[in-house]
């Protein structure tokens, strides 16, 4: 067990996102999750479940965030 729990760790500024096999390298972490959010709200069905998926993990705060 980490001896500091990882969500608990200064997040990175940049982040890997991977969403209907489209790899992309963030900058800025708070402009992915703006673009997922954004993303998420304008689709509907299996697009938007994927850009939730990678939302929901952008929100905890990983690294490396996939649809799968």
């Amino acid at each position: 067990m980490l001896a500091i729990p990882e969500l608990a760790m200064p997040r990175s500024s940049k982040v890997t996102t991977v969403c209907n096999g489209k790899r992309e390298i963030w900058t800025d972490y708070e402009e992915a999750k703006a673009y997922f959010l954004e993303l998420m709200m304008t689709t509907e069905g299996e697009e938007h479940e994927r850009a939730e998926c990678v939302y929901i993990q952008l929100t905890h705060g990983l690294s490396e965030c996939s649809d799968e």
